[in-house]
């Protein structure tokens, strides 16, 4: 019993009085809103003196009802098109949620309207009919199959979607009859449902048991998903000498589920109506073509798509016309209101020189062996936005890349010439985050921001005021895939932003840095008909998209997953790919949460690469590197959808993967956990911070211990099969490093680790160690800490990463995600006179619940550090980068090569705490092949204490007899310490001097 006050009479109309949801156990069983003024009015509870009313639900029956209903006439499954739990997985095969005990005593219907319309009768128990008067309605009979999974399209069906079949779903048939006779591709642009009736014993249908609608995807991907001709705007030149026939433009579209598409020409990026508007013609593989003059050329155009959509209105969807612009689109006007028509191969669109890919990239690293690169992630913005020594115009743009002695342009050459060797450019395609027109975006006066406390909530409160309508966003929101984002270009409209993309690729490469391209496939931005940056599901409803089992769009990602199992998705996913290769000639892609990919479509993605010729293609496919974030997570996790490309999938194919192990085992803790948890060089036993509890000392030790197994491993190349003695005496391989079954080493090669301690998201390296560090560590030693860690990816096995301002202890105020913090918290200052921390509180809505532990920090301006400890630790950089590009042995590159040159001493149950002794062997005495000409054998040691620690080690000085060790030439020639003074490697015994890496040499 519920009360009802008498209070609730008072309500407005249609307010609801009482809502509820039922659950068994943690599923949501029934879901009851608005009972009174919905269900019941006012004079049934308050009028009739009554002292309660009754109300009835049954699970899974959408109805409400006022006296006990009769379960006998009531469905026995749920009857609610608002879900599309059946799934029609292939052109014959439809999986069905409920299950067919005798297929005799129920008959099972596919239930198409080509005008939309379905509805179920009778709350439920009647059936599901349209409630449009002249729809073409028919009923489709469908098969169980006694095989289920088991016959052989099934089996592919189940393959391709392994959570479905995994879900124990009834497999049904479309009769052959109907597939012959061509219903399929009709069905298609149908709205469907699934009902299941009891059959009586005269052969009439009966109670309605099962009603739901229907996921199409599966169908429309094996009907119509080979397509493999020309999507998108193609200019067709005439031929020489008039017998090409006339220029003209072909735009195409694949859309088969649509029930007509119109094309719309504008001669201006905005406003105004069509100049032009045409039918498109349709073909049998689902593709829609316009065909027109050569004067389309330079103008503007959208479709306009008549299709069933499941967000269509109502609560199953309607069939809607939707104006979209091209999923294959080149170029766009501002905001993406509209594609675009050019020739990316105009002389126009091409910076001098432009053709001559050779000559511009010669100052680039020339090895196609990533462990052979440097990395360095950038967000285009930072770069220049605030830098007054950049041209006012394009700062913050493409073009500041390309502008000469500015300052960070000199920031970026010196660490080309120290060792750097690519720029990962934070994603550059349209984004749907900024007002790509200067004159939309919102600014604050950042001089007044200055002013403020550092630990002032105004600032935060300022830069939020306007976080959606000024020019800063990550940009992991995408809306067209093969287009340069429009805020980072002077002229937003047209194709200004391909030729200054262009230029600043060129730009770079002249400083000597291959140019990096963060794409986001995972997901777009927006989905749905309506919503302008809403663009393939406009096309194809419900196609690109991964939708769970009840035909919910699945969002794990953060926003509209896409679903890369299908053919389509994965081809749009090559194809761009390609097109940013070819067409911008960059030469490395990284892959925001790439576990969400199919483990498929990345390889196939990197074949298609590979075959890009220099001569034909104008890039080096032997040169593009492709790695990602591997996490294995949500929906994907464990394979559940298909082998995904997750960090332990990834082995053996030459892509990359953030080694996230090497992060936590240096900085401590998780992303998702309490930022003060300590590691290996932010405190961990040596330095406790008692901010938190971490256990007592022996604790301590133990996971300091345990810790610095992950980071043996990650710069042993973080390799699954590299055996090592491990803390308990025991040799073990990198995949049970800590313990067994850890899967810390996941690599199968080098190149498949992309080593890192920090990048874009969550805290830089210098807040993350401000967070974690005791409160007697001084300044100084938190930014020795800083050079530490550094130095520690800088000299491992696999590909090094850094994150943007590492080498000038960059700070954003201790934000932990300033992915829409604008420029003032995401600031980059490469003149060293100025450094971010404590330039206020970061936005609430983020970090809101550290201001009681992080308001005290940026309170004190004591930790912010001055430009000389700032030049310091630039050069310091610089100079670790050019000891690592000094030999080969720090970039080796095969797993087996890898085991025989690198061991590791201090290990085991006697070893000495935070301490890591790494020898690389070049001598042929060790049976390895001579690689480096200068050095017979390198020794890395860092020391993560606070103290001086002396290393004497057996095996060491029998791997060391009758070698002459000497500090690196390079060490402390770039960067003068002190400390390293102290540093010594005598026979056996190494001294290595507190918070301090080095790195001795056996000169040939």
């Amino acid at each position: 019993e519920i009360p009802l006050l008498a209070e609730a009479a008072s309500a407005k109309p249609g307010d609801p009085a009482l809502s509820f949801i039922v659950h068994r156990g943690d599923e949501q069983c029934a879901k009851v809103e608005n009972v009174i003024g919905d269900l019941f009015d006012e004079s049934d509870v308050f009028e009739t003196n009554a002292s309660s009313v009754d109300l009835w639900i049954v699970a899974g029956n959408p109805k409400r009802f006022k006296e006990a209903p009769d379960l006998a006439k009531l469905p026995t499954g749920d009857v609610d098109l608002s879900k599309a739990r059946a799934l029609w997985v292939s052109e014959r095969c439809v999986a069905l949620p409920f299950a067919v005990e005798d297929a005799s005593k129920v008959a099972v219907e596919l239930v198409a309207s080509a005008d939309g319309g379905l509805a179920i009768t009778d709350h439920g128990s009647g059936g599901i009919v349209c409630e449009h008067d002249h729809s073409d309605l028919r009923y489709v009979p469908l098969e169980i199959d006694p095989m289920c999974w088991s016959s052989p399209d099934a089996g592919e069906a189940g393959d391709k979607y392994p959570h479905v079949r995994a879900a124990g779903y009834t497999l049904a048939r479309i009769p052959d009859a109907y597939v012959k006779e061509g219903y399929v591709p009709w069905l298609a642009k149908c709205q469907l449902a699934v009902q299941c009736k009891d059959v009586n014993v005269d052969g009439s249908h009966g109670r309605l048991r099962d009603a739901t609608s229907v996921q199409n995807h599966g169908a429309v991907d094996d009907v119509f998903g080979d397509y493999a001709g020309p999507l998108g705007a193609e200019i067709n030149r005439g031929g020489f000498g008039g017998f090409g026939g006339e220029s003209s433009v072909t735009v195409r579209v694949w859309a088969p589920t649509a029930r007509d598409v119109r094309f719309l020409l504008f001669d201006r990026p905005s406003g105004g109506d069509p100049v032009f508007e045409t039918a498109m013609r349709e073909s049998a593989d689902g593709v829609w073509t316009a065909v027109g003059p050569i004067d389309w050329e330079g103008k503007y155009y959208q479709f306009s798509v008549d299709v069933f959509h499941p967000w269509g209105g109502g609560p199953a969807g309607a069939f809607v016309r939707s104006r979209a612009t091209d999923p294959y689109s080149k170029s766009l006007s501002a905001d993406g209101e509209r594609s675009h028509i050019c020739d990316l191969n105009s002389p126009d669109l091409k910076p001098a020189g432009w053709d001559d890919t050779e000559r511009w990239k010669s100052k680039c690293v020339q090895s196609g062996e990533p462990t052979d690169y440097a990395i360095y992630e950038l967000h285009v913005r930072d770069f220049s936005a605030m830098d007054e020594s950049t041209s006012w115009d394009v700062r913050g743009k493409y073009l500041a890349f390309a502008e000469t002695n500015t300052v960070p342009v000199n920031h970026l050459k010196s660490l080309a010439d120290a060792g750097l060797t690519h720029v990962h450019l934070l994603p550059t395609y349209d984004f749907g985050s900024v007002p790509e027109r200067v004159e939309w975006q919102k600014t604050v006066d950042h001089g007044w921001l200055a002013s403020l406390p550092p630990n002032s909530p105004d600032q935060q409160a300022a830069v939020a005021s306007v976080a959606n309508d000024d020019a800063f966003n990550w940009g992991y929101d995408p809306v067209h895939y093969g287009v340069p984002e429009g805020s980072y270009a002077t002229n937003p409209d047209g194709a200004t932003r391909i030729l200054e993309y262009r230029t600043m690729v060129k730009g770079l490469a002249t400083l000597g840095l291959r140019t990096v391209c963060d794409v986001v496939y995972n997901h777009t931005l927006s989905a749905g008909p309506t919503d302008g940056r809403s663009v393939l599901d406009k096309v194809v409803p419900g196609y690109y998209h991964r939708r769970d089992l009840n035909g919910f769009y699945e969002n794990s990602t953060c926003c509209n997953n896409t679903a890369s199992e299908n053919r389509m998705m994965e081809r749009l996913i090559v194809d761009d790919l390609v097109h940013w290769a070819r067409t911008y000639k960059v030469d490395g892609f990284r892959f925001d949460l790439m576990g969400h990919i199919m483990l498929r479509t990345m390889l196939r993605a990197k074949e298609a690469l590979e075959q890009l010729t220099l001569k034909r293609d104008g890039v080096d496919g032997g040169k593009i590197y492709l790695y990602g974030e591997g996490w294995d997570y949500a929906e994907v996790a464990h394979g559940r959808v298909g082998t995904n490309a997750s960090q332990i999938n990834l082995g053996g194919t030459g892509i990359g993967s953030f080694n996230d192990r090497l992060r936590e085992g240096v900085m401590g803790g998780s992303p998702f956990g309490d930022p003060r948890v300590q590691g290996v060089m932010t405190g961990l036993f040596f330095r406790p911070n008692l901010f938190i509890e971490q256990g007592d000392a022996d604790e301590q030790r133990k996971r300091l211990v345990e810790d610095n197994e992950k980071v043996i491993a990650a710069m042993a190349g973080n390799l699954r099969e590299y055996r090592f003695e491990n803390k308990d005496g025991f040799q073990t391989p990198g995949r049970d490093a800590c313990w067994v079954g850890s899967n810390v080493g996941y690599a199968a090669q080098p190149r498949e680790t992309v080593n890192y301690v920090s990048a874009h998201d969550n805290e830089t390296l210098f807040d993350g160690i401000t967070l974690r560090s005791a409160p007697d560590v001084d300044l100084e030693t938190r930014c020795r800490i800083n050079r530490l860690a550094v130095a520690t990816v800088a000299f491992s096995q696999g590909v090094p990463f850094f994150h943007a301002g590492d080498e000038i202890l960059r700070s954003k105020s201790l934000d932990r995600d300033s992915y829409n913090s604008g420029d003032w918290f995401n600031r980059l200052d490469y003149t060293g006179q100025t450094h971010n921390f404590g330039v206020g509180l970061p936005g609430r809505e983020k970090n809101g619940d550290r201001y009681p532990f992080i308001e005290g920090l940026l309170g004190d301006v004591s930790l912010r550090p001055d430009p000389a400890l700032i030049a310091r630790s630039v050069a310091h950089f610089r100079e670790v980068l050019a000891i690592r590009q000094s030999t080969p042995l720090f970039r080796l590159t095969d797993a087996e090569d890898v085991q025989k040159r690198v061991t590791f001493y201090n290990t085991g149950v006697m070893q000495i705490p935070g301490v890591i002794v790494m020898g690389v062997s070049d001598d042929a005495a060790d049976g390895v092949q001579q690689r480096c000409a200068k050095f017979n054998r390198l020794l890395v040691c860092v020391n993560v204490t606070p103290h001086e620690a002396t290393i004497a080690d057996a095996r060491l000085a029998t791997d060391l007899a009758g070698a002459t060790m000497l500090a690196h030439p390079l060490q402390g020639q770039i960067c003068p310490d002190d400390y390293l003074l102290g540093a010594t490697c005598v026979g056996g015994t190494v001294v290595v001097p507190g918070h301090t890496a080095c790195v001795f040499v056996e000169p040939r």
